[in-house]
């Protein structure tokens, strides 16, 4: 005799982020687990472009994951939820700037005043030669060399590079994230890659897809920080 058997259950790893976004929402905290496993890198990437501290962005990536728990029932299917995400992390980041009264030291309107080759002297990274690396560094001194290279971009270039440059998010989805119009991620992204490469020259690009690297133990923190605290609120929240 033929016996009909369940198919079985899509992995999770492996479940749309769709489907991840539902089962969360019926209580699955190992769905939006494997959420934060799968943004984790880019989340921390976009909030650490702002806020320039690994201890200040992971603090802003456990919020910026509950504000998001907490609004699954809003996100739209249509959208990317990598977009929602980003949105919601970033604006945490700059919730916080604005909270500690940090004065973002480097943002530049658009009709800042240009010299002769076309940038401001605020946006001139500064230029050490002791900082630049001998042919022999390995990748890892590259890819930190890199790291405080981004950090020295000015701040309305450095998300957009991190976005862009780091990430490959499109540029719609850049100027998306960051309510700017697609013309401005553009000339940010070529301006924050003119001046790294001015610094880096053909090391740039060996040690891009390392930088500010969120995986491991640091990971694991951050998701298990996070279902801890929504285990905590369930649990106030019930009668």
């Amino acid at each position: 005799m033929n016996t009909l058997h369940a198919p079985n259950p899509v992995p999770l790893e492996t479940s749309p982020d769709a489907e991840l976004v539902s089962l969360s929402m019926a209580g699955n905290d190992q769905a939006f687990a494997q959420i934060m496993r799968r943004y984790n890198r880019l989340l921390f990437r976009s909030a650490r472009s702002i806020l320039k501290n690994d201890d200040d962005t992971q603090d802003a990536l456990q919020e910026a994951y509950l504000r998001a728990w907490r609004a699954l029932a809003s996100f739209r299917a249509e959208s990317r939820l990598s977009t929602w995400l980003v949105r919601i992390v970033v604006n945490e980041a700059l919730g916080r700037l604005r909270h500690n009264g940090a004065r973002p030291a480097q943002v530049l309107p658009l009709s800042a005043s240009m010299q002769a080759d076309g940038e401001t002297q605020e946006m001139q990274m500064p230029a050490n030669p002791n900082d630049q690396p001998e042919p022999t560094l390995m990748r890892a001194q590259i890819r930190q060399q890199i790291e405080a290279r981004i950090d020295t971009l000015p701040d309305a270039f450095r998300t957009v590079f991190m976005l862009r440059g780091v990430e490959e998010m499109s540029v719609e989805e850049v100027a998306q994230v960051l309510g700017i119009p697609e013309a401005t991620v553009r000339t940010r992204f070529f301006r924050a890659r003119s001046l790294l490469r001015e610094g880096l020259s053909r090391d740039i690009d060996l040690g891009l897809g390392d930088a500010f690297s969120f995986a491991g133990l640091r990971c694991d923190r951050i998701v298990a920080g996070v279902l801890a605290r929504i285990a905590h609120e369930r649990d106030a929240s019930r009668p």
